[in-house]
């Protein structure tokens, strides 16, 4: 057997058994009953989330008799491959869902299904209206909608009130508020630091860049736009805190959040007064103050708010990413598929969706969906989840551009952000920009290229 003979061999059989495991699914799940159409559901959600993922597959397959969902878990980092061996062996799942910026690489590819390829025009052009404006990016490709958001991951400012109380500062709602609590709690200088107001993080100049007023790619000319004046501007602020500080003790102090025990969120820690997370954080933010009630301590008081904009930037503007649900060619049951995606998100079903989005702590797709009352009770229960919400329904979030080699864009933004932040000399924001704009276009045409 030749080399070439060997692989193709070995390709084979891993796709047997991706096959096989799929087909039996988890074994802790009752066969499909009679007379119902399966419904295959790759998923990677693990732990506690997984038991959320199974309530929600039994409440759907309770709510009807016509299909059956039979959900999979596949964790680790291995779901695109298994998921690419299924298509191109003819056995993918009827359902899938992601995380990562790969809907214009798969639509492209033909790996995957639009929604109008097998959803009725009138339900998915009433998706696209229901849908908050940055799932609606999220999920569209070439003008059409490749995916159906269930869940957004939204970034906004914790602030640590009782740090700002000692320091007489008042949460940001400008940038220059935001650099004033940097230079009062860490004046420039000092031999070392044992907190920080706020330090610019390497690989939030995405979310930046859009609070500036910039776009990183003009969907009009497919013209990749990393050199926008306003991103130079947005890491030029950032290399800022860089020049003042110096890189050597940004690193340091960036290291010391890491050996935080069981790498706590660093502002519960009390080394920032201001860090820029997700809304699973509130999660962790009501532990460490549960904790400290059962302890007898005074409660550490924390708060949301916006990214604060400079003169000129957008408000309630940042950079978002979420899990959607995508259809593979070849897909078995693409009906019953698009039927558990309208029940999980809540196209037709707010009601029940507002359930999900409690269970799992997720943020809604859809105001419709935010507004039912049983979501409405939870949000008024935690008011730093609300304000994550309320920026979720914003014009100005944006997901990384849905476009081939999007996962590529995304890295070499974050890779050129880390080179400015920790260069020894002082950095050429715009030529590293530049540069960068052109390696994105050039590896964007080429996938364009090889996708004909």
């Amino acid at each position: 057997m030749n080399r070439s003979t060997f692989q193709i061999a070995a390709i084979l059989l891993l796709l047997a058994v991706v096959a096989y495991a799929a087909s039996r699914g988890d074994n802790r799940q009752p066969p499909t009953p009679p007379h119902r159409n399966e419904v295959l559901f790759w998923h990677f959600w693990g732990g506690a989330d997984r038991t959320t993922v199974e309530e929600i597959v039994r409440r759907f397959n309770a709510s009807q008799d016509q299909h059956f969902v039979r959900a999979v878990a596949m964790p680790g980092n291995n779901l695109d491959l298994k998921f690419f061996l299924a298509v191109a062996g003819g056995d993918p799942p009827d359902l899938l869902n992601i995380d990562d910026p790969v809907i214009a690489d798969w639509g492209a590819r033909g790996a995957i299904q639009p929604l109008d390829a097998f959803a009725p025009a009138d339900e998915v052009e009433q998706a696209a209206a229901w849908l908050f404006p940055a799932a609606r990016r999220l999920a569209t490709y070439d003008g059409r909608l490749y995916a159906l958001p269930n869940g957004l991951d939204v970034r906004a400012l914790y602030y640590h009130q009782t740090m700002l109380d000692q320091y007489g500062l008042k949460p940001p709602q400008t940038l220059a508020e935001l650099d004033q609590i940097e230079a009062t709690i860490a004046p420039p200088g000092a031999a070392s630091y044992e907190r920080h107001g706020y330090l610019p993080d390497s690989r939030r100049l995405w979310a930046w860049g859009y609070v500036f007023g910039g776009q990183f790619y003009n969907e009009a000319t497919h013209q990749v736009t990393a050199d926008d004046p306003q991103l130079i501007a947005a890491l030029e602020w950032m290399v800022g805190y860089r020049q003042r500080y110096g890189p050597a003790e940004i690193a340091a102090f960036r290291q010391g959040d890491q050996s935080l025990p069981g790498k706590a969120f660093p502002l519960l820690a009390g080394r920032y007064a201001v860090v820029m997370d997700g809304q699973w954080r509130v999660r962790d933010i009501r532990a460490f103050q549960k904790a400290q009630q059962e302890r007898g301590e005074p409660l550490t008081e924390f708060g949301v708010c916006p990214l604060p904009p400079p003169r000129g930037g957008l408000q309630r503007a940042g950079w978002v990413n979420g899990n959607n649900f995508v259809v593979p060619r070849g897909a078995n049951n693409a009906a019953g598929a698009w039927a558990f995606m309208k029940f999980w998100s809540g196209l037709g079903h707010e009601a029940e969706a507002a359930k999900t989005c409690v269970a799992g702590g997720w943020i809604p797709v859809s105001a419709q969906v935010a507004q039912q009352a049983e979501f409405q009770t939870f949000l008024q229960a935690e008011p730093m989840f609300a304000q994550f919400v309320d920026l979720a329904g914003s014009e100005n979030q944006y997901p990384v551009p849905v476009v081939p080699a999007g996962a590529f864009f995304n890295n070499e933004i974050k890779s050129v952000a880390e080179r400015a932040m920790l260069r020894a000399a002082a950095p050429d924001c715009r030529t590293m920009l530049q540069d960068a704009t052109r390696v994105i276009q050039r590896q964007i045409d080429a996938a364009q290229e090889n996708d004909r």
